[in-house]
């Protein structure tokens, strides 16, 4: 049986508040972007644990005026990281992070349309390159804050449509069936409440109790629409469920009661990037 990876680089990009739903790491996303300039370089992952990363290595003649261009449409882009490497005319042009998002190729797509517009000349390594200044804008970050909720996992998928991953919060939980319709009818407004457009899960019905295998996350990250989930206050209120109905964290039973049935969608954006349908995907 296969199951949902845990991504290594999950311990790195653990705050409570963060961007979830539709990102690429490992691979490119295939027929969505086009770029003329742009590079992919993949992340590994593992003990490698290198950033993906978008890189352009070009020649521009009026390199000053570029870099203040440049820099005027990096305030439209809060979330995404840029490093400048510059040799004389030449310059080097990074866009990296363990989570590609949209918003990321929108930035090197717009950037790509600032070099069209300067003439640049797209570089080989072949020409010596030596790096006398750098420059580097950092995205903009709230204050790390560890998840306070220990049921909350967070958790990659495998590869969908445009080679895309999608990151997403997995709760395991059980509880007498009687209780599920209700139960889920209250997440789907937390849900709501939090930030939250993806809401699916796998189940296991067995002897009137019920085992529950719950994903939330969001879509497509773009640059007007990007969506930042607060996991501390979204778990506060699941575990204020607890009191609500005999819902325990964790699974039931044994290995024979796993939530293997489903997926059942219940809120969904992009359904393509982020379900499945094969059956049983495990």
């Amino acid at each position: 049986m296969k199951f949902y990876l845990i991504l290594i680089i999950v311990q790195f990009i653990n705050p409570s508040s963060m961007i979830l739903g539709v990102y690429w790491y490992f691979k490119f996303p295939d027929h969505l972007y086009d770029f003329r300039f742009f590079k992919f370089y993949p992340g590994y992952g593992g003990h490698a644990d290198n950033p993906a990363e978008l890189a352009a290595r070009v020649w521009v003649k009026n390199l000053d005026h570029f870099i203040q261009k440049l820099e005027e449409l990096k305030t439209g882009f809060k979330e995404t990281h840029l490093y400048l490497n510059i040799d004389e005319n030449q310059i080097i042009i990074h866009i990296g992070d363990y989570m590609l998002f949209d918003f990321h190729f929108q930035f090197a797509a717009e950037i790509e349309h600032l070099l069209i517009l300067e003439n640049a000349v797209l570089l080989d390594s072949s020409i010596p390159f030596s790096v006398q200044s750098s420059k580097s804008y950092p995205p903009e970050r709230e204050k790390f804050r560890n998840i306070e909720h220990r049921f909350i996992q967070m958790v990659g998928s495998d590869f969908k449509k445009n080679n895309a991953e999608n990151y997403a919060a997995r709760i395991d939980c059980h509880l007498p069936l009687r209780h599920k319709e209700s139960l889920i009818n209250d997440l789907v407004q937390i849900g709501r409440e939090e930030n939250l457009n993806v809401f699916y899960y796998h189940d296991f019905d067995f002897k009137e109790h019920c085992n529950l295998m719950l994903f939330f996350t969001n879509g497509r990250q773009k640059k007007d629409s990007v969506q930042k989930v607060d996991l501390n206050s979204f778990g506060g209120k699941v575990r204020q469920l607890t009191q609500k109905y005999p819902l325990h964290f964790g699974h039931f039973g044994s290995f024979k009661e796993y939530p293997l049935q489903g997926p059942h969608s219940v809120l969904m954006v992009d359904e393509e990037y982020i379900i499945n349908k094969k059956i049983n995907p495990y």
